[in-house]
């Protein structure tokens, strides 16, 4: 059955506050959000929206918002006194909200009709799930709605700790019973969510020690699925999206967000987080020891049992001592192999290149696996270096098994690194002293 085609008993449904709060936002995005909300939402179920303004400096968004929202019904316009960053200023009202179910949006987006319904009826049948919705594309040049691949796809992360975007994994396919079911995402995009108010307060809602934006909705998706919920994304929810070009918030302040959230939920799997980042491990974070003491009091899995029942198809390196990290020039000292394709949604086939060497990780950052390849994982899937063809040069190509022979590295005992192919002599005797040994 189709998503147009389902039927909602509204009086059975939970009512919902829904919470934007922005910051210097532009006045078309932000009242596009706004009418979106109210338009496309049936009037029974939404209680109010609630809007909280993180001490913006720009001036229509004092008085000349206060009178375009004044004649708004059930909307609410909340000033902060001081910045908070994204996490405070949506927990400034989220502990005051009138609805069952507080629905957090960001604030720039449209609510498309029938993106409600679906979420407050999950919730309604699962008071512990959080439910996202579809995120659909609102092109950022023209703001036009351009809409999605039209195949759903659930949330992960890569070991920097960055989140990423995935097809359905074919085990969860094979599960599904419907095209229109919800699907267990093991991490939320961020800003666009649902959850039931009283379970939010129960699961310690959200880190208010986290800064600014960035890093939140990893933390609260381990949170989530290790204190034995459940996220959830909807496929007939959709929300459409400005991704803009510059992230609103900066590198500093989401590094120290993931290292709070490596500290607290990661156990031993934090290592791989820091051997990627290895400048973060003299991050200033804060004090999370109320948030580990809350991660006793709610009995939550370890990240390990995360990683074999909520995500086994993220990728967990073997980084063996000696084998990850920068790969130096040998003849040219002071540069390595770097890697920086135009389109970072698109690793593979792009060249790697010398850069000079900086030590902290990320774009330098590659490992020596037991199966002799070279492995570059700021992406999922994973991308191996690779000779191209005629030998001039290095590219990134997806790992494959078996490892085909352009993909073959040695590891001298000198810590060089070397070409060689399959059956080659050098390789023969590469074997013959690890016989030895």
């Amino acid at each position: 059955m189709p998503c147009r085609e389902q039927k909602y008993n509204y009086e059975s449904l939970p009512t919902t506050s829904v919470i934007i709060a922005f910051y210097n936002e532009a006045w078309s995005t932000l009242l596009r959000t706004v009418y979106s909300v109210l338009e496309m939402s049936p009037d029974i179920l939404l209680e109010e929206v609630i809007l909280v303004d993180d001490f913006s400096s720009r001036e229509h968004l004092k008085q000349r918002l206060e009178a375009e929202l004044a004649h708004l019904p059930k909307v609410r316009l909340i000033h902060a006194t001081k910045r908070e960053g994204l996490v405070r200023a949506w927990l400034l009202r989220a502990s005051g909200a009138k609805g069952d179910v507080l629905t957090f949006l960001d604030c720039h987006c449209e609510c498309h009709e029938g993106w409600l319904e679906p979420l407050l009826q999950r919730i309604g049948e699962k008071e512990t799930a959080v439910v996202c919705p579809m995120i659909d594309v609102i092109d950022w040049n023209t703001f036009e709605y351009l809409g999605n691949s039209g195949e759903p796809q659930i949330g992960g992360f890569d070991w920097w700790l960055v989140f990423t975007w995935h097809m359905v994994p074919e085990r969860k396919r094979k599960r599904m019973r419907s095209p229109i079911v919800v699907i267990r995402s093991p991490t939320m995009a961020g800003g666009l969510f649902a959850v039931s108010k009283k379970y939010f307060q129960y699961l310690g809602s959200y880190d208010t020690g986290m800064e600014v934006w960035g890093g939140e909705n990893l933390k609260f998706s381990f949170r989530i699925w290790q204190c034995g919920r459940t996220l959830e994304t909807h496929p007939c929810s959709h929300i459409s999206h400005v991704f803009p070009k510059q992230a609103p918030y900066s590198r500093k302040k989401a590094l120290a967000n993931s290292v709070c959230a490596t500290e607290v939920w990661l156990d031993e799997f934090k290592e791989l987080f820091y051997h990627r980042n290895p400048h973060a491990r003299l991050e200033s974070f804060g004090d999370v020891t109320e948030r580990q003491q809350l991660r006793e009091k709610l009995k939550c899995k370890d990240f390990r049992w995360f990683l074999e029942n909520v995500y086994p198809e993220l990728h967990v390196p073997e980084d063996r001592p000696g084998c990850f990290g920068m790969l130096q020039n040998k003849g040219l000292q002071g540069l390595c192999f770097d890697y920086n394709p135009p389109d970072e949604n698109q690793i593979v086939g792009h060249q790697v290149i010398l850069y000079t060497c900086h030590g902290l990780g990320q774009n330098q950052f590659f490992k020596y696996t037991s199966q002799k390849e070279i492995r570059y994982n700021t992406h999922q899937p994973e991308g191996c270096l690779a000779v191209e063809a005629g030998g001039e040069s290095l590219v990134i190509e997806l790992c494959q098994n078996p490892v085909p022979e352009n993909h073959y590295f040695l590891l001298r005992e000198d810590g060089t690194v070397c070409t060689c192919h399959l059956g080659s002599k050098e390789e023969q005797l590469y074997q013959q002293m690890l016989r030895q040994k």
